[in-house]
């Protein structure tokens, strides 16, 4: 049973994703300084581990650590430590929130400039949805080259016009949604 409290953890996971999504690292790392303050006051720590491609946090306490390192062979109940997902959907019915979200981002791309945009938006709906479950403007700049360089090649039979506009439809789709596109200057 983990020691820390329900609103303890809902902070941190807040406060950490806040962090990441911050352009200004200044601001991230004052996120960062909150979250570990939160959990000092607990006795607890942060950390994020990166799990087949998939960021958890993982809140764990002070004691585990010893000379900066984790030692799991030392430790003799992880079950008071916390993780939570950082990345995709925490629960299968998110994932009806997602594409409802998603549908609805490629339909507003349709209206405004036309169906090749919007079937480029819908590739990367698919792909967001399918592999992240997350929706498709929260994606990093890493998955928006998976995308790109992996996902629409193999698995998306573009038409030539399709193709050729690919990129600018994904800022579209950032623009509709007023996000900055991750990779981009503006």
């Amino acid at each position: 049973m983990p020691e820390l409290p329900d609103s303890v953890i809902e902070n941190a996971t807040r406060l950490t994703r806040r962090a990441r999504e911050s352009i200004d690292e200044s601001e991230a790392d004052a996120y960062r300084e909150d979250r570990d303050e939160r959990l000092a006051e607990h006795d607890f720590h942060a950390r994020v581990r990166n799990e087949d491609a998939r960021d958890v946090l993982v809140l764990h306490p002070d004691e585990w650590v010893s000379d900066g390192k984790i030692h799991p062979d030392r430790i003799e109940d992880t079950d008071r430590a916390v993780e939570i997902q950082l990345d995709g959907a925490d629960h299968p019915d998110d994932w009806d929130a997602v594409e409802e979200h998603n549908a609805e981002v490629v339909e507003r791309v349709r209206k405004a400039h036309g169906d090749d945009h919007a079937a480029n938006v819908r590739a990367f709906a698919d792909f967001m949805g399918n592999y992240y479950a997350r929706p498709l403007e929260s994606a990093t700049d890493e998955e928006i080259r998976e995308f790109l360089d992996d996902y629409y090649p193999r698995n998306v039979w573009p038409t030539e016009a399709q193709a050729a506009v690919v990129e600018q439809s994904l800022q579209i789709a950032f623009d509709v949604e007023e996000k900055r596109m991750p990779g981009t200057d503006f």
